[in-house]
């Protein structure tokens, strides 16, 4: 058959059967049929890498001019091109999404993350399917398909383990392969990870040496050479997206001492030594100014004198982990260059999702879960001082300062979150295609944007925007191909209109003009007045002179404001922005944003070694009375191990049985444990083990009463005085029977925590105690579906 432009645009291609003579005998001479041939891009299709860090910003690779070494960046902006005016969303799901289709990121569902996807169309986390995937469009067209790292583009309610996987990577994502972690963040040390939709185990333990990123650049590296062994004439598209570096800052102790002391200046001072860096490589204009530091960021001589080693040990810990990452990013590029593909393989490095992450609160964290749930005044510095070494190991979850993030932004306002200012957007981008670029070491400046890619990489493999996808019609991309750029370093830029909006933070670039205004500050997660969005106070920038957004014209320009301001409001019309949404911890809860839940009712029945399933996946227990009931059959020796447990190491509870006597625990944090005894081993044969929390109500966060029983009979009772009451973990989940990932509680690991004995199943129930503490065997199926 033969394959024609036009045929691409409608996938799958059409299979069609040339007419021709059809002979009764098999045998006969006349019988003759085409060759067999495999579906292949057009000749010339280069293979496709493109790599994504998370939580980098502008001002943070030394490719860049940051104090971070990234030489695997340098080797490769040295053969190839900078981009330093290539846009990101402000935020991770965001960009993914935008990437992975060459839409807007409200066009494909995903104005914020998935976890706070609500019903409106441009926020529900849900792409329509008239808006197929690069890597299916590749996939259709001939190209071996793989992704490794982090996902966050799948809606939360279809997270578990029996999805649908429509929205998963090896699902409905195009992706042959994918091995790695779906969601935000995960632990570097003791992921969950997935391979295609299969739960899986680290190969090894963090006393083993395991890490993240070093496993994901291994099974990268793997599965290029098995392709390149078995299939060289087919080009492949690899999506590398590691978790780094987005928090917790997880990194070896031996790249940690690398930095120790580079920072005692301070984030004021780091700006400016970026800042000139940056004008001695020539990465930014030498007219650019660098902007001051707005009052919302502490000064560093204003910071408390005993909490500055610890400030300067997130830091170290953080330029520490974006090394180590560029490390293994160099290991997939080697391998690469040992196959003899690299010359022939179009890389995209871009170096952050979004700005530099400012979630850390003031001080950091050395858990970043206490900001999410709007108790970061529990590390005061008192906490944190003892800490410090533990930075970036895996006792600690930790995250650094808003000052480290504001430096690592160098030299732009804000940070991650803050759409409107390029501090949230402006990403420094590598590409790299020896066979497909002239020049070695140049520098672009036409305006890009992560919708830009799929376009470039259509046009690259000489591949057509398709139309048709699985039946459906599809509408236009909406980025605009960069390839132009690559032999042409002074041509007019194509992408000249771009909107922003992340949480009310919001503006419009059109031909070289942006008007912003900033709604939200992004570390005040919880709490904090936000003005009306009427009342927002926008700024006007000429960046074709002003580089950096350094010189606010809103006042000189009033007429031009007001027609840019019109012009966003255009934009975010026909891009499903409207309604404008800046709640944030509001949006967690699905009843309030509107989301589905994939569990319904006050009452979840789940069964003996059912695990990995997600916070989204579980009825949620929080700022609430709730009951936990299990039927277990014990043999003759003491029973032990879990029960059942959500969450981990940072933030949880567990009910276990340690010595034959039931205990459950709930964890605030990793700082607080309060644990409840029962006084008497349970006896052999089977029985019904029940915890109740009594809420102490009057807000959120509270805590409540204890009491254990065994059988309906009381066995012990207890205290927790303080409670999470927005989540749990990121990363971690909830199992029956053991538990996986970090444990819950100290008095077992991870690896002993299987239950000695047999679960049959477990129930919780949340609200009102119906002081009803023995389940009827018989009717608890009956009475959980009948709640749900």
């Amino acid at each position: 058959m033969t394959v024609t432009r036009h045929s691409r645009s409608m996938l799958p291609i059409p299979d069609r059967v040339e007419p021709g003579l059809t002979t009764y005998d098999a045998k006969d001479p006349d019988t003759s049929y085409p060759p067999i041939t495999p579906l292949l891009p057009p000749d010339g299709a280069p293979n496709v890498l493109v790599i994504l860090l998370d939580d980098v910003g502008f001002g943070a690779a030394s490719a860049f001019g940051g104090p971070c070494a990234t030489p695997t960046a340098e080797r490769l902006a040295a053969g190839g091109l900078s981009y330093n005016r290539f846009h990101t969303t402000a935020l991770c799901a965001p960009t993914r999404q935008a990437l992975l289709t060459g839409r807007n990121h409200h066009s494909v569902g995903m104005g914020s993350i998935t976890e706070t996807a609500t019903s409106a169309p441009g926020n529900s986390s849900l792409r329509p399917n008239t808006k197929a995937p690069l890597a299916l469009t590749l996939k259709l067209n001939g190209y071996s398909t793989a992704q490794f790292g982090k996902c966050h583009e799948v809606p939360v309610w279809q997270s578990s383990p029996m999805g649908p996987f429509d929205a998963w990577p090896s699902g409905g994502g195009g992706f042959e392969t994918f091995y790695g972690f779906i969601g935000g963040e995960n632990n570097q040390w003791e992921p969950a990870l997935y391979e295609g939709t299969t739960p899986v185990e680290p190969p090894a333990t963090p006393e083993e040496g395991y890490h993240l990123t070093e496993d994901l650049a291994d099974r990268a590296i793997g599965w290029i050479r098995t392709q390149k062994a078995l299939m060289p004439e087919r080009p492949f598209f690899v999506y590398f997206a590691p978790g780094a570096t987005h928090a917790p800052h997880h990194v070896p102790q031996e790249w940690i001492e690398k930095y120790r002391g580079k920072f005692s200046h301070g984030w004021d001072v780091q700006r400016e030594q970026t800042f000139a860096r940056q004008k001695d490589l020539g990465v930014i204009p030498a007219d650019a100014e660098l902007t001051p530091r707005h009052e919302e960021i502490p000064a560093w001589d204003d910071m408390p004198d005993d909490l500055k080693p610890v400030l300067e040990r997130e830091m170290e810990v953080y330029a520490a982990f974006l090394e180590h990452t560029d490390y293994h990013v160099g290991r997939i590029i080697d391998s690469l260059e040992g196959l003899g593909v690299l010359e022939d393989t179009l890389v995209y490095l871009i170096i952050g999702d979004n700005g530099a992450s400012a979630e850390g609160t003031l001080n950091g964290a050395f858990n970043e879960l206490a900001n999410f749930n709007g108790m970061a005044a529990l590390e005061t510095p008192e906490f944190m001082g003892p800490k410090m070494d533990e930075l970036g190991s895996p006792s600690s979850y930790n995250h650094y300062a808003v000052g480290w993030a504001w430096a690592m932004d160098t030299p732009f306002q804000w940070t991650k979150q803050v759409a409107s200012h390029w501090g949230g957007t402006r990403n420094g981008t590598i590409v790299h295609w020896p066979n497909g670029i002239e020049e070695r070491g140049g520098l672009r400046s036409q305006f890009t944007h992560v919708i830009d890619i799929a376009p470039t990489i259509l046009e690259a493999a000489g591949l057509p925007e398709p139309i048709m996808v699985n039946g459906v019609q599809q509408t236009p991309i909406e980025g605009r191909s960069m390839l132009y750029t690559f032999a042409q370093p002074e041509a007019a830029e194509t992408h000249d209109l771009q909107y922003f909006e992340m949480f009310g933070n919001r503006g419009v670039y059109h031909k070289g003009w942006s008007a912003v205004t900033k709604h939200r500050t992004p570390w005040q997660m919880v709490g904090g007045a936000v003005p009306a969005f009427d009342d927002d106070i926008w700024e006007l920038y000429d960046g074709n002179v002003d580089f950096s957004q350094a010189r606010d014209l809103s006042a000189d320009q009033p007429d031009k404001l007001h027609d840019l301001q019109r012009l966003w409001l255009i934009e975010a019309v026909k891009y499903n922005v409207l309604p404008l949404d800046d709640r944030t911890a509001d949006r967690l809860v699905a009843e309030i944003a509107g989301r589905p839940t994939l569990v319904r009712g006050d009452s979840q029945l789940l069964f003996g070694g059912m695990g990995r399933l997600s916070e989204n996946s579980v009825v949620s227990i929080k700022n609430r009375s709730f009951a936990v009931t299990a039927e277990i059959e014990v043999s003759d020796g003491a029973a032990a191990g879990v029960v059942v447990a959500q969450g981990g190491r940072f933030g949880g509870w567990s009910l276990y049985v340690d010595r034959g006597r039931a205990k459950f625990v709930y964890n605030v944090l990793g700082i607080h444990h309060y644990t409840t005894v029962a006084e008497s081993v349970i006896p052999p044969g089977t029985h019904q083990v029940r915890m109740e929390f009594a809420y102490d109500g009057g807000g959120i966060a509270k805590g409540g009463d204890v009491t254990l029983f065994y059988d309906g009979t009381t066995v012990g009772q207890g205290r927790v005085e303080a409670t999470q009451p927005l989540i749990f973990s990121a990363d971690e989940t909830t199992d029956v029977g053991y538990e996986s990932g970090t444990p819950v509680s100290p008095d077992y690991t991870a690896h002993d925590s299987r239950f000695r004995g047999k679960i049959n199943w477990v129930q919780i129930n949340v609200g009102a105690d119906d002081n009803d503490h023995l389940i009827d065997p018989d009717e608890r199926v009956r009475v959980a579906m009948a709640r749900q």
